[in-house]
């Protein structure tokens, strides 16, 4: 019998379902297709997805605004996250086995809105976790320790969130406490009680949040921006080391303010899943509310999440 992402003798490629982009634009053009299924190379793993995460950089790429970093073309599949189980192993890779439950890292190469995906970055998924949660995880935890390795956070440290109620957000005030650093964090006023149960201190965003910030603490050590909406020159102000204030969402900010624009890479945050899954089962990592939708309907989680309509993350799942 054929496993899923084999190429028959005869030549004939076998087909899977994804969501695929078809040009740079509003939702409408990420429309469901069949694509070729991905065949695991060496130091991959073939997954079939049971779950797959929608992060804000993927609204971005389809909108075309991260082309330089992101040059997709027609055909792509987005996202970054994805969790199922190993349909196939490829050459050189230990510690996995067909049938085994994982939660994964992806590349643009291809997202996780598909049946099929492979990876070369996993971590089992332990049985208290769920698909959806496991799905939710990936690519926020690796931007969260990612940007806390990339201005050197050290235990008994300040440091500003700028965006702590998002899903990136609320990782980095956690894994910052878990750290040892004191956390303060902006939100607008109905997420305040949420920071606090994360272990941040709130602070309202918007115009003259670093002075309330400064109200707070006389001393901000260091600034991760996981929101994207401006501050960052107030930021390095505050910090007075532009090195020690990283953004995930505003280059044009970071480029003003001479400050880190963060993007993903092997090096940023190896070991993330491995660090969060575990704090995830036991119930000390908490991860944003969510809101499932059918895989089909990736065009609509990205129109819900533009809108405002729901605040919530949005995970795609495969029945």
């Amino acid at each position: 019998m054929e496993k899923a992402g084999d190429v028959p003798s005869d030549g004939e490629v076998i087909v899977s379902n994804a969501i695929v982009l078809t040009e740079f634009g509003d939702p409408s053009v990420l429309q469901w297709a069949t694509v070729p299924d991905p065949v695991a190379e060496p130091g991959e793993i073939l997954i079939r997805v049971r779950a797959a995460g929608v992060g804000p950089t993927d609204l971005n790429i389809r909108a075309g605004r991260l082309a330089r970093v992101f040059p997709q073309k027609a055909g792509s599949v987005l996202g970054f996250e994805a969790a199922g189980t190993v349909e196939a192993v490829g050459e050189g890779v230990a510690g996995v086995a067909i049938g085994d439950e994982v939660a994964a890292l992806l590349t643009p190469k291809q997202g996780g809105y598909a049946e099929l995906v492979t990876s070369s970055v996993w971590h089992r998924k332990p049985a208290e976790v769920s698909w959806e949660d496991a799905a939710a995880l990936p690519a926020s935890v690796e931007a969260a320790i990612g940007t806390l390795n990339e201005i050197h956070a050290v235990s008994g440290e300040t440091l500003v969130v700028l965006g702590g109620a998002g899903s990136v957000g609320q990782l980095v005030v956690q894994v910052a406490r878990e750290w040892g650093l004191r956390v303060i964090a902006t939100a607008s006023e109905r997420d305040a009680q949420l920071i606090r149960d994360l272990g941040g201190e709130p602070v309202t965003y918007g115009d003259g949040a670093f002075d309330r910030i400064r109200e707070l603490s006389a001393t901000v050590d260091a600034v991760v921006d996981a929101a994207g909406k401006g501050g960052l020159v107030e930021a390095v102000t505050a910090t007075g080391d532009a090195n020690r204030v990283v953004t995930l969402a505003d280059p044009a900010g970071a480029g003003a303010a001479g400050a880190r624009m963060s993007e993903p890479g092997p090096g940023r945050a190896p070991g993330a899943l491995g660090i969060a899954l575990p704090l995830l089962a036991e119930g000390t990592l908490v991860l944003k509310k969510q809101r499932t939708l059918p895989l089909g309907d990736a065009a609509e989680a990205h129109r819900l999440l533009e809108s405002g309509e729901t605040n919530d993350k949005i995970v795609l799942v495969v029945s």
